[in-house]
């Protein structure tokens, strides 16, 4: 019966193999965060290559990618319409436009590897040229232009620690490989699709076994971060400045005071807040500070997501960066991070003076960074700051010398209560795992979070609330085997599959 269903799906022809294509991608969405339906991926990745498989040529097997690929990124970023939503006043015009416009050259990418694939022989061999031609069209995603690594295959195993365990070892995009050739298994013999739960069998093993060390005594240091539940179509009007700070200002007062009474003696007190928590640029702005550092009790610092302005002496911005600053109760700057991977339209502008649009809402772009730094202020452990999407990019986030700990503050009220941010949120847990490091994440209004370093989740806020959550910073582990190597491995791991598709491929042939 379900070989009749390939040969069936291999038979389709014209505007109905496009369609078809389409809902397959569309059915691939199930698996992504927050739903986690991998069983879906059993039918949608065989469907595919049965597909590409019964294409008359390079050209029709290219097209039947790019419709599985525009129904998956179109499923996939549905949310991006909420960002629209917040100034749709101003925006409306794009709310049937901006996620079909996103979608259609993020297809491509699965378009170029299923017009590889035709050309290897029916089998393993396709198989294996499709997934690692996939993942090497993966990691060209996440460099071309600014790069866009969102929902990586190897994600949707990011609902627990456990089966994203092997993500130290090969990353997020060994991951995605794994996942490929073991949902294509379907469409090969019945050993096959032993094997391949075997695949993860043996994954799950690796991850139980992971898992099963003891866990080290935490830093002492204790996270509160606050999640003020802001929302975006009022975060920046002038009648809301003042009245946001004093939120964020009085939920962290009594809430840092007893934090710190319950801490263990000779333990002291990091206070998150989110990207942007407060409409004004502190680094900046010493009064802003003064209200900030009031709810700061001693042994106490805040680590918080600001706007700041590099000013020219005449007073007018030469530069506006979207950063991370440590505040002291002393109205002090101990340290700033800036945002280094700008979102193109929300924070610059692409292609400037060729578009006729403009969607930032300020009236200038940001500066991004030039390199990514260790930070170091008072006593706090010394961490990497990534503010809201950086921390999608594996393999790119570690600073020359390694931190102690990741912080990842982010706002994503843009996304409003969709699949967005429980997407971004896995990327996060990925990036623990990868990287051997604990991560706390404070988010606008959620999903805030603090993982250990083997990405198992310490405590979870709520989404769309607000909420002050507590928790032990986690112990660093030592540098994993996908911290050392980085990418190397997901393009070596992706190119070694590849020609050994199409090995076996010419083999065949003989």
């Amino acid at each position: 019966m379900i070989g009749r269903l390939w040969n069936a799906l291999g038979l389709r022809r014209g505007w109905r193999a496009m369609v078809t294509a389409f809902g397959l991608g569309m059915l691939a969405v199930l698996a992504l965060p927050p739903l986690h339906i991998i069983p879906a991926l059993f039918l949608a990745i065989p469907g595919l290559l049965a597909m590409i498989g019964g294409a008359a040529s390079w050209t029709g097997a290219f097209w039947i990618g790019f419709a599985w690929g525009f129904g998956f990124f179109l499923g996939g970023l549905y949310w991006i319409t909420s960002a629209i939503l917040t100034d749709v006043a101003r925006y409306w015009w794009l709310v049937p436009i901006a996620v079909p416009a996103l979608a259609l050259p993020l297809a491509l990418f699965v378009a170029g590897p299923a017009a590889i694939a035709w050309g290897a022989r029916p089998g393993w061999p396709r198989v294996l040229v499709f997934a690692g031609a996939f993942v090497g069209f993966e990691l060209l995603r996440g460099e071309i232009l600014t790069g866009f690594p969102w929902n990586l295959m190897g994600t949707v195993w990011a609902f627990d620690a456990l089966p994203i365990q092997m993500a130290a070892m090969i990353g997020v995009h060994g991951l995605s490989l794994i996942t490929l050739l073991v949902a294509a298994t379907p469409i090969l013999h019945r050993r096959a699709f032993l094997g391949g739960l075997a695949v993860l069998a043996f994954c799950g093993a690796f991850g139980f076994a992971r898992l099963w060390a003891p866990e080290p005594e935490p830093q002492p240091v204790g996270l509160l971060i606050v999640q003020g539940n802001i929302a975006q179509e009022v975060k920046w009007r002038e009648e809301s400045r003042v009245p946001i700070l004093r939120r964020y200002v009085e939920a962290t007062r009594d809430a840092a005071v007893a934090a710190l009474r319950d801490l263990p003696p000779g333990h002291r007190l990091a206070v998150i807040w989110p990207e942007t928590a407060v409409p004004f640029l502190l680094p900046n702005d010493r009064e802003a500070r003064q209200l900030v550092a009031g709810a700061l009790p001693q042994n106490a610092l805040l680590l918080t997501g600001t706007v700041r302005g590099d000013f020219a002496p005449e007073g007018h911005a030469r530069d506006l960066f979207n950063s991370l600053a440590v505040i002291g109760p002393d109205t002090e700057v101990l340290a700033v991070t800036d945002k280094m991977n700008l979102v193109p339209f929300g924070e610059f502008m692409p292609f400037r003076g060729l578009l006729p649009i403009r969607l930032v809402q300020s009236s200038r772009d940001f500066t991004a960074a030039e390199e990514r730094r260790r930070v170091v202020a008072g006593w706090l452990p010394p961490f990497v700051g990534l503010i809201c999407y950086e921390v999608i990019f594996t393999g790119r986030i570690m600073p020359a010398r390694r931190p102690a700990w990741i912080v990842n503050v982010t706002n994503d009220a843009w996304f409003g209560i969709t699949a967005g941010p429980w997407q971004h949120l896995a990327s996060a847990r990925l990036r623990a795992v990868e990287e051997g490091l604990p991560l706390a994440r404070a988010a606008q209004t959620g999903v805030s979070a603090v993982f250990d370093a083997r990405g198992r989740l310490v405590t979870r806020g709520p989404l769309g609330e607000s909420a002050i959550i507590r928790a032990p910073l986690p112990a660093p582990r030592a540098p994993t085997f996908y911290a050392e190597l980085g990418l190397a491995i997901s393009f070596s791991l992706s190119f070694a599959i590849f020609i050994l598709g199409w090995i076996l491929s010419g083999r065949d042939q003989r």
